[in-house]
Formats: C-alpha cells, sequence, structure tokens
C-alpha cells in the first residue's frame, strides 16, 4: 500500500488506520518495523509515541507478530528466509511449497518456487539449483500478494530427524519408547536428561537423533500428548500419529458462534415437501434429505420424481474466510468409533449444517426425472429452504418396508416410504444395466460406550436395503451435479476411478487359474467382467478370497479436475455433492454449483482461479490418511476388546499371505491379526505369490487365501493394533486340497511340463 501523499516537510499528527498499517505490513516487499511505518506515513514527534502504542495494541489483539530485531509482520507471515519443502507442481511445470514449520490450524500460504541461479566453481559462471518435489531447501521468501510468497532457493537441507508416537516407559533408571506402529521393531531408549516432562503410561512424541548400526535408537520427548491409560484414548493415537488436525482457530470458532439461520430470499420454498433424512443410530449430524413420487407426466408412465436436498455449507463457509481455511487444511471428517475430528465446527456440522427435524434449514437440491427403468431423463439444481418431516434411521426404514412400521414411520408408509423404495427399485436396475462392480467386503463396526470410552463389543456391520437406497439417490445426485458442470465454465472437482493396471489384471488372471476360473476380457476389463467372476464364486469356499483379490486389483478413487469417469460406478460423469459438511471436495463442488445456476451468494467469484490441481492433490490425501487413522483405530479398539481372552481359540479365514506368516481375519469380530511362520505346524514352508498360498515341504500341507482355519489368541496390543495368532486346526474347505508334493510343487513354480523319462530308479539305455 502506497503511503498518503504528503508534502516534503510536512509533520503528521493523524496516526493511520489499523487496516492501513496492515496493508503496508502485508504489501511491503522488505521488513516492516517501527521506524519503516513512521518514515512511511511521515510520522514524527510525539506522534511516534502514539504510533508504538497503536502497534502494540494491534500486537496484543493478535493481527500482527514480532519478529526478529521486533520486526513486524502480519498472523501467519513468513520470516524473510525459511525452511520449505516442495510439495508438487501445477499443469504448467512450475514448482510449490509449504513451510516446514507451521504450527497454525489455518491452511499454510502459497508459495511459488522460482527457480534460481547460484555461483559455480569458476568465476563469473553460473549453474542452475535443481529442485523437485520432496525437496526440502533453505529459501528466500518475498510477499507476493495475498497470503502468497515467492520463494528463491538458497541451498538445500538435509530432511528431518525421524519423529516417531509411542508410549513412554520407565521402570525407574531405564527409560524406553513402545512405538505404536506395529511394523517399528526396533528398541528405541531415551536418556533420563531427554524425557522432558513424560510419566511412564504417557503418549509421547519423540525425535530420533542417534540410529546406530547395532544397540537401540536413542531419542529426545519432543511432545507430550497425554495420558495413554484408557481406551478412550485410542483414537488419540491415531490423531498424532497421523497429524490430523483438531483444534480449530478462534477466528473459526467465532465464525461458527456468529452464524445465524439461512433466510429465505430467493430460495425455493421446499419446507412442504416431506423430506426426510435417513441415517445410522449414532449419527449426530444429517446432512442429507430425500423424498420421491410418481411422475406424473403422462410421457413417463412408471417414472419417478426425486428429490435430493443437501445442507447449504456454501452459505456460510466462503472461500478464503476462517471456516474456509480450517476445513482446506482438514480436508474432511475423521470418524473413530468413541469421536469424530468434523471438518467444521458444531455449531455448523451439528447445528445450521444438519437437517435436524422440524427445523428450517438451507439447502442445494437436486430435482431428477427418472423413467420406470431408472435412467435419469433430465435434472435440476436449485437452492431452497426445507423443513425435515422426519429423523430415521436404516433399522426403522427397513423395518417398515418390511411390514414392521413403528409410531414414528407409521404415519410416513404410504406418501414417504413406498415412494422412496418404488424409486430405488428403478434406480438399482439401471445400476444393474450399467454394470457396478459388486463386491462384498464386510466391515466392522465397535461399539463403544461414549461416557466411559469402554468397548461394549465388536460386530459385522449390517448392510439392508435402507442403506442401499441412501447409497443409489446420492449417487444420482452425485452424477447430475457432475453433468450440470461439465457444461458450465466453472471449476469442477470430480471423483475420479480409473481402470485397473494390466499388469494388475495379469496377476489376478494367474490365481484365478489355480482355482481353474477364467477371466474374460482381460484387455478391455469391465467391472461386469469382475462381476462374472464374482458370481461364480459366491456361495462356495473360494467367496472370500476372490473378493479380496478383486478389490486389490482396482485403482485407488481419487478427486480431479479432469473428468476420466468412475470405474468401479460405470459412470461417465461423477462428482461428490451429497456430503459438504464432511467433505471439502463437496463444498467446492456446491460453490461450482451456485456459480453456474446463478443462485446468489457463495459461489466461485469468476476472478477466482483456485490451483484445482494441487487441492484435488492435497485432499486426495487427507481422505487417504483419514481411512489409514480410522482403519489403525478399529484395529486398536479390537485389540483392546479381544485382551482378556487370550489363550481362547477362534475361527477365521486367511486374508493374506507374506514370507513371514498368515494374515488371518476372525469371523466373531472382524478382527485381523498375524499367524507367523513360527506358529504353524512345524515345517518349513514356502511362499506361493501366484496361487496365494503357503506349501510345507515335508507335508505338503497347502493354506491359501480364503481358507477357513481355527486359531489360538496369543498376543495383544492395543497401543499398536497388533493381535498374534498360534494355528490350531484347519477346516473343511470344500476343495480337493490333498498334500502337496515337494517335486509337484517345484514344477508348478517352475512351469515345466510334467516328467516323462523312464520310471525313477530304472536303467537307461546305453547307446
Amino acid at each position: 500500500m502506497k503511503p498518503p501523499s504528503q508534502k516534503k516537510n510536512t509533520i503528521s499528527n493523524a496516526l493511520p488506520s489499523k487496516d492501513e498499517i496492515l496493508a503496508f505490513i502485508r504489501d511491503s516487499k522488505t521488513q516492516v518495523g517501527k521506524r519503516e511505518i513512521a518514515r512511511a506515513f511521515n510520522i514524527r514527534g510525539p506522534a511516534k509515541i502514539a504510533l508504538k502504542a497503536l502497534l502494540k495494541t494491534l500486537h496484543i489483539e493478535g493481527d500482527v507478530e514480532r519478529g526478529k530485531g521486533r520486526r513486524l509482520g502480519t498472523v501467519g507471515a513468513l520470516p524473510p528466509v525459511d525452511v520449505i519443502e516442495i510439495t508438487h507442481t501445477d499443469r504448467d511445470g512450475d514448482l510449490f511449497a509449504r513451510p516446514v514449520k507451521w504450527d497454525s490450524t489455518a491452511p499454510p500460504p502459497h508459495i511459488l518456487v522460482v527457480q534460481p541461479k547460484t555461483r559455480g566453481a569458476r568465476p563469473g559462471k553460473y549453474k542452475s539449483l535443481t529442485v523437485g518435489v520432496g525437496d526440502r531447501v533453505l529459501a528466500k521468501l518475498f510477499p507476493a500478494g495475498d497470503d502468497t510468497y515467492e520463494a528463491r532457493p538458497i541451498k538445500k537441507v538435509a530432511a528431518a530427524q525421524a519423529r516417531l508416537i509411542g508410549v513412554f516407559e520407565s521402570d525407574g533408571t531405564r527409560h524406553s519408547l513402545k512405538p505404536v506402529d506395529k511394523k517399528f521393531r526396533e528398541e528405541v531408549v531415551i536418556a533420563r536428561n531427554d524425557t522432558g516432562s513424560a510419566e511412564p503410561g504417557d503418549l509421547v512424541a519423540v525425535e530420533v537423533f542417534d540410529i546406530p548400526k547395532f544397540g537401540p535408537q536413542r531419542a529426545k520427548v519432543i511432545e507430550r500428548l497425554g495420558e495413554m491409560n484408557a481406551a478412550k484414548n485410542l483414537s488419540l493415537i491415531a490423531i498424532h500419529q497421523q497429524g490430523i488436525p483438531h483444534v480449530f482457530s478462534e477466528s473459526a470458532l467465532k465464525q461458527a458462534r456468529d452464524a445465524k439461520a439461512a433466510p429465505l430470499g430467493d430460495r425455493v420454498d421446499l419446507r412442504q415437501v416431506p423430506l426426510i433424512t435417513i441415517d445410522g443410530e449414532d449419527a449426530r449430524d444429517f446432512d442429507d434429505a430425500v423424498f420421491a413420487e410418481p411422475d406424473t407426466d403422462p410421457k413417463n408412465p412408471g417414472g419417478w420424481h426425486l428429490l435430493v436436498a443437501i445442507a447449504d455449507v456454501a452459505w456460510y463457509v466462503r472461500a478464503g474466510d476462517a471456516l474456509d481455511k480450517d476445513a482446506y487444511v482438514r480436508g474432511n471428517s475423521v470418524y473413530f468409533p468413541d469421536r469424530v475430528v468434523p471438518m467444521l465446527p458444531e455449531e455448523l456440522s451439528n447445528g445450521w449444517c444438519s437437517l435436524k427435524p422440524h427445523e428450517d434449514r438451507g439447502v442445494l437440491a437436486a430435482h431428477m426425472w427418472i423413467n420406470a427403468e431408472g435412467k435419469v431423463l433430465r435434472h435440476k439444481i436449485i437452492r431452497g429452504l426445507m423443513h425435515s418431516a422426519a429423523r430415521l434411521t436404516y433399522n426403522q426404514v427397513q423395518a417398515a418396508r418390511d411390514g414392521n412400521p413403528d409410531e414414528m414411520t407409521k404415519p410416513l408408509m404410504e406418501k414417504v416410504i413406498a415412494p422412496l423404495y418404488g424409486a430405488y427399485a428403478a434406480l438399482d436396475n439401471a445400476r444393474a444395466k450399467r454394470g457396478t462392480l459388486e463386491l462384498d467386503i464386510t466391515e466392522r463396526k465397535i461399539i463403544v460406550d461414549r461416557e466411559t470410552g469402554n468397548i461394549l463389543g465388536v460386530e459385522p456391520r449390517a448392510r439392508y436395503d435402507s442403506h442401499k437406497l441412501i447409497e443409489e439417490f446420492m449417487i444420482a445426485a452425485n452424477v447430475a451435479a457432475a453433468e450440470t458442470l461439465a457444461a458450465s465454465p466453472y471449476p469442477c472437482v470430480y471423483r475420479i476411478h480409473d481402470r485397473p493396471d494390466p499388469e494388475r489384471i495379469e496377476g489376478l488372471q494367474e490365481a484365478l487359474q489355480t482355482l481353474d476360473l477364467k477371466f474374460p476380457n482381460p484387455g478391455e476389463a469391465r467391472p461386469a467382467d469382475f462381476n462374472r467372476v464374482l458370481k461364480q464364486v459366491r456361495g462356495g469356499p473360494n467367496e472370500n478370497m476372490v473378493n479380496t483379490l478383486v478389490l486389490r486389483t482396482q485403482a485407488q478413487a481419487v478427486y480431479s479436475p479432469e473428468n476420466i469417469g468412475h470405474f468401479g460406478l460405470g459412470l461417465k460423469k461423477y462428482g461428490h455433492f451429497t456430503s459438504p459438511i464432511r467433505r471439502y471436495s463437496d463444498l467446492l463442488v456446491h460453490r461450482a454449483l451456485i456459480a453456474a445456476n446463478k443462485l446468489g451468494e457463495g459461489g466461485w467469484n469468476p476472478k477466482q482461479d483456485p490451483d484445482l490441481v494441487g487441492i484435488c492433490e492435497y485432499i486426495s490425501m487427507t481422505e487417504r490418511r483419514a481411512a489409514l487413522a480410522e482403519r489403525q483405530t478399529v484395529d486398536r479398539f479390537t485389540a483392546a476388546y479381544l485382551s482378556d481372552r487370550t489363550g481362547a481359540v477362534f475361527r477365521g479365514r486367511i486374508s493374506g499371505v507374506s514370507r513371514f506368516g498368515l494374515f488371518v481375519n476372525l469371523d466373531e469380530t472382524g478382527a485381523d491379526g498375524i499367524l507367523p511362520m513360527r506358529n504353524l505346524p512345524q515345517d518349513f514352508y514356502d511362499l506361493d505369490e501366484k496361487g496365494h498360498r503357503v506349501v510345507g515341504r515335508r507335508r505338503g500341507m497347502q493354506l491359501r487365501v480364503g481358507d477357513v482355519i481355527d486359531v489360538k489368541l496369543l498376543e495383544t496390543n492395543m497401543v499398536a493394533g497388533g493381535i498374534v495368532f498360534e494355528y490350531s486346526g484347519r477346516v473343511d474347505t470344500g476343495r480337493d486340497d490333498r498334500p502337496l508334493r515337494q517335486d509337484k510343487f517345484r514344477r508348478e513354480q517352475s512351469g515345466r511340463p510334467k516328467h516323462k523319462g523312464p520310471p525313477r530308479g530304472s536303467k537307461r539305455r546305453k547307446r
């Protein structure tokens, strides 16, 4: 910002405003202190005392920060020289980075890396400092506008020292760390002077500073994370281990507290439509509501009109504000058995953006008209105000459909629930025709007492038609949103799922051949081809194994601004629209829809040009991070639940094989554990990777993925989520799995034909 024009010798007694000072600090290309501000605004004499008081007020209120040499900077501003890590490139090949040390919950500023020239060995010559994604460099930083910097690298720096999360253990003289990562098997010791304030049993973060060739690694405690003495803290491990942001900035919390009800204004009034929410019993936020009725258009006999209403999060969370910055850093909500780390503060996620029954709520809604076969004929996105008729659960709706309605569902059966199932039947028919991948993978449900954190049980998650109904309605709405944006100039984030890698399909083919199964059309694989194989094994001894192998063959779904379709769902256009409370991707889609359809405030500004490539890479990462944290926490809760049943025998199924053992999934709880080779019947076992099995050399016993076996529980580790089994017995697989002779096994592995020479022991004819 340029200071106001003044005569050269005129002394100003009027102080600049707070906004003028902040703008000057932010826009300055050099370091700023009281002297620079006084000179820029021509403040002299006694007015400097008032300026000093004003700057102190700005510091106390948190608007500016004081750095080295009493230099001033806006909150979140970076120092002139800092260590940065290069994170990604854009479409033009430009490098972008983030500061290595960034303690704020707000998203870090954008840093564009300018490839430098550094002096070479010969005088007057220059050579380029080559840097790329993943490098850490010391760089000079120059402000380049709002929340943006240019970085000129000076030199590369070494990677950070190893940081581990674990439980601090001590016997009074020896201090050590019990890592939470079950794959980390090295011993870690901590000197007395390096324990900090940690107490035995605390969850701590340590920094490894010595990794000798022989002996334990040495580390020091750098952060005490909390007491690790109860099941309710098991999810805390994953939060810290995966670096999941879990504290909102004060500005975001204030913005959420100040939020008010969305007005009707230009919205479509949907309050007379009996929209209902259907969620799990333990759900606390309701971000989607549904309604269906027969289509009255005579040109569409047997057709349906669907309405999917989604919480209007974009009304409350505007691009670039405090809530938006916190939401972006989180990327999505993370769901643990005992808690949720939400993407938005509770005032929104469980308040104004939750479609609570009998309360007015702002929504974005997709009208869809489908024919009797489930094909979408047309659709329209609107902005409305709804009034939920009821909050129902999957169990309630399914019971009502099965002829056992309760007091709440009975009045809704004819006009609400029955039409929903009618429309679902049509959508399910269309799903079957387009060949959606039909995998049958059982999920675990951890039942926890939310007050005490005690684990009450572990059971497979139920799967009803009421679940599938909501899924099909949400998929239809997601397609409608993607198709709407495909024809608009506004940036869109697609949910894409690529075709399986040919090498993975080849591996699947080889595994299926060992089961006398063939995979059709390997070169042009379609979901229907996988479904044919899955159908052949359904109900048989190989069902679980083939489902697991098919799942591992698939590519990972991610977010992208480039649309390549969704292979698993058999769709050409697909975008996440239905959960903006818990997914940042959906919020981006809402903004694009608001702008494209001219639906009012909260959409993309035409002047905005977001880095969608970088955003998609980041939120895809946060999604993987959340999935890993959730899976690890379920493992820890399950290990804790089984900790008092050591020595018990369980029935399970082999889910994987490796050189060091078998992975076993228990039928009763769905718990996953390891059966080491040493705990198998005494023999030497060879791994057959193609056949997904191990084979004993002397006795020829075969154990392959999908086999049902009995195992004894030997050990549990609730901190790492590890479970160790011992082989207890084999259950009939329904296959002809007689012991395999070693010569036959080796011949199968080498691909050599069966021996056709003279019988063993006979003399060959001499020439």
